[in-house]
């Protein structure tokens, strides 16, 4: 606990008191208390991270599901039902697929990302709840059998401009994967895309969410409703958690 202080971090005793039920013997607590006090992200020390009440997997390399998803998660599980095709694009760990899964009964959920260490990362967590993960560039990575039948896509797709990375905790900018946060000169490049192909993937009374900063969400908002569809932003100020969310009616 006091090396962890020495290095800065803010909850110093809850991390040690997970470090410390996550190592087999001394000697691995001291590989876990030196990888963390270097700057890696809790999560992927554990091999996991809470998200909804749940334990996900996560691993190195890998984006670890923020608190503030929650949010996007709660909203998109609202507005899936029994049946419900879902999509977490730009899944991560599939962390969000997997909140979905577990407080709406028997979705069929799909997830896809670019990045082949979160496909792999999010397999593990989705594969044995009976989805399906796809690697690739967005929409591309999606089978044409989902044309125009997905029911609810959320979407963590990064939104950080690009000069903002170099401010991030060190957590983030040197152990998560650039593609993953880098969201271009404004923030809004991956959304653009998103927002662009939404329609042709979403079924007649789908919805698409998608996270985003309060600052942003005007904007976020303004690229859905030109692709036609229409917009209300949600807010949660105890997690500190925007969401856009486009209906198709």
């Amino acid at each position: 606990m006091r090396r962890l202080r020495a290095a800065g971090c803010v909850f110093a005793e809850d991390e040690a008191r997970l470090l410390v039920a996550g190592a087999a013997t001394r000697d691995e607590l001291a590989v876990l208390v030196g990888r963390r006090v270097d700057g890696e992200p809790l999560e992927t020390i554990l091999g996991w991270a809470e998200f909804c009440g749940l334990r996900v997997a996560v691993a190195r390399g890998v984006f670890v599901p923020r608190r503030r998803t929650q949010l996007l998660a709660r909203q998109a599980a609202r507005l899936a039902g029994a049946g419900s095709v879902v999509l977490d694009l730009c899944c991560g760990s599939g962390a969000v697929g997997v909140a979905i899964a577990a407080a709406v009964p028997d979705v069929r959920l799909f997830a896809a990302d670019i990045e082949p260490a979160a496909v792999a990362c999010a397999r593990n967590n989705i594969e044995p709840i009976g989805g399906r993960v796809f690697e690739g560039d967005l929409y591309d990575a999606l089978p044409d059998a989902l044309l125009g039948r997905i029911d609810v896509l959320a979407v963590n797709a990064p939104y950080v401009p690009t000069e903002d990375i170099a401010s991030m905790p060190p957590e983030a900018r040197l152990h998560e994967p650039r593609v993953s946060l880098d969201g271009g000169e404004d923030g809004l490049d991956v959304q653009r895309r998103v927002a662009l192909g939404a329609r042709r993937w979403l079924s007649d009374a789908g919805h698409v969410l998608v996270e985003t900063s309060l600052r942003q969400a005007p904007h976020t908002a303004a690229l859905l409703s030109d692709a036609g569809l229409v917009t209300r932003i949600a807010r949660d100020d105890g997690i500190g958690g925007t969401a856009v969310i486009g209906s198709r009616r």
